[in-house]
C-alpha cells in the first residue's frame, strides 16, 4: 500500500511522514486552502528533503503552463490535478501527473479507470474536508490503479482491507486543526496503512 501525506507545510512533519515510511508528500498550491504553500516556501522545504521521496504538487484551476512552471521551480515530481481539466489542458501539460476524480456518485468512479488516478469525495472546497467516500461503490471493481482519499484516519483504515487499492492519500485525518499536522497521527496512519493487506 502506497501512502501519501498531503498538505505538508513544515519540515518536521515531512520527516515524521518519511521516517514512518510514507512514499509521497503532498504540497498544496491552491491559495484558498489552509494547507497552502507558495512556490518559494515549497521550493525551500523540498530542497531539504532526502532522496527517494515522491514530491506531489496539488493544483486547482490552474493553466498547464503555470503547473509546469511551479513544478519545475520547486522540484515537484508529480502534479496532482485536483479539478475537472479539459483534454487540451493535458495535451499542454509537460509534468508527469495524476488525475483526480472528485466522486459525488458511483458512476463518477469509472472516470480514468484504465490509468493510475486518485479518487476523492466531492466537496466544493476541493478536498481536505474529511468527507468519506462510499466504499460500497468499489465492490467488484479493479482498484489496483486507484489511490483513495477522503476522510481517512488511522481509525477507519481497516475498512479498506480487501479492496486492493494501490494507495491512500490523507490530509485532514492526520491534523490537530485545519492545516496543522499532528506528528503522532502521521506516524500511526502510515504504519497502519503499510500493514494493510
Amino acid at each position: 500500500m502506497r501512502v501519501k501525506i498531503c498538505g505538508i507545510r513544515e519540515l518536521g512533519d515531512a520527516y515524521a511522514a518519511i521516517d514512518a515510511g510514507a512514499d509521497a508528500l503532498g504540497f498544496v498550491f491552491y491559495d484558498k486552502s489552509p494547507r497552502y504553500l507558495d512556490a518559494e516556501e515549497a521550493k525551500e522545504l523540498i530542497a531539504k528533503l532526502p532522496p527517494f521521496v515522491e514530491r506531489v504538487g496539488l493544483f486547482v484551476n490552474e493553466e498547464a503552463k503555470i503547473v509546469d512552471e511551479i513544478c519545475s521551480f520547486c522540484n515537484i515530481s508529480l502534479a496532482q490535478i485536483h479539478f475537472e481539466a479539459k483534454p487540451s489542458f493535458y495535451e499542454k501539460l509537460k509534468t508527469k501527473h495524476v488525475k483526480v476524480v472528485r466522486a459525488a456518485k458511483k458512476e463518477d468512479i469509472y472516470s480514468f479507470a484504465d490509468e493510475y488516478r486518485l479518487v476523492d469525495s466531492f466537496v466544493e472546497s476541493y478536498g481536505g474536508a474529511g468527507k468519506r467516500l462510499n466504499l460500497e461503490w468499489f465492490e467488484g471493481i479493479d482498484t489496483s490503479k486507484t489511490v483513495i482519499a477522503g476522510g481517512l484516519t488511522s481509525e477507519n483504515l481497516a475498512e479498506l482491507k480487501g479492496f486492493g487499492f494501490y494507495g491512500v492519500d490523507v490530509s485532514s485525518g492526520v491534523e490537530s486543526a485545519p492545516g496543522i499536522k499532528d506528528k503522532a497521527k502521521i506516524r500511526e496512519f502510515v504504519l497502519k496503512a503499510k500493514h494493510l493487506h
